[in-house]
């Protein structure tokens, strides 16, 4: 069966964006990108949020973010190349091909998916993610700790409930982010 991984960024303190909504303060650099694009392609399926969706859409969508660079062309490639479902009671329609739209997140549809995929899948999304958690579907969490404290925001992991973790891998990065890959071992 196919693992369910949570894929994030998040600052020291634990926010994917600060009080504002904003995410303008992660130090990616070319190693970390490259990482990233690795992460992608060992993956065939993303589960996405709406507002992540809509952030990521345009490395399908916009050509000339792949015409930046090599890494960029590189990482636009592997994201086309997963397929998407979408979760989303207000998204009218999707903008890419190989994508999905679901009204309601379903806990056995996702079982049902990771049963069936030949390659692991990501969530990403805090909402989503969170909902994941709460059906005890996430297999792995690869987190991103960057080197910034932004004092509060939005949580990168749910908050009311425990899942205990199992520390795999783990690598730093010059720009000083962190990476942390965790089986979830449950509540």
């Amino acid at each position: 069966m196919a693992k369910l991984i949570y894929v994030t960024n998040m600052s020291l303190d634990g926010y994917i964006e600060d009080e504002h909504g904003a995410f303008d303060w992660f130090p990616i650099d070319d190693e970390v990108f490259a990482f990233h694009t690795s992460l992608l392609r060992s993956v065939g399926t993303l589960l996405y949020g709406r507002r992540l969706y809509e952030a990521m859409s345009v490395w399908e969508t916009d050509a000339a973010l792949a015409a930046h660079s090599d890494l960029m062309a590189d990482f636009a490639s592997a994201w086309q190349a997963a397929s998407k479902v979408v979760y989303s009671t207000t998204l009218a329609a999707v903008s890419t091909a190989d994508t999905r739209l679901e009204r309601r997140f379903d806990p056995a549809a996702v079982r049902e998916l990771k049963a069936a995929a030949g390659s692991d899948l990501t969530v990403g999304g805090a909402n989503l993610a969170t909902q994941a958690f709460q059906a005890g579907l996430v297999d792995e969490c690869h987190l991103f700790v960057l080197p910034v404290v932004v004092g509060g925001g939005k949580p990168g992991l749910p908050t009311g409930m425990r899942t205990d973790l199992e520390l795999l891998d783990e690598r730093r990065f010059r720009n000083g982010v962190v990476y942390l890959r965790y089986r979830c071992l449950g509540r």
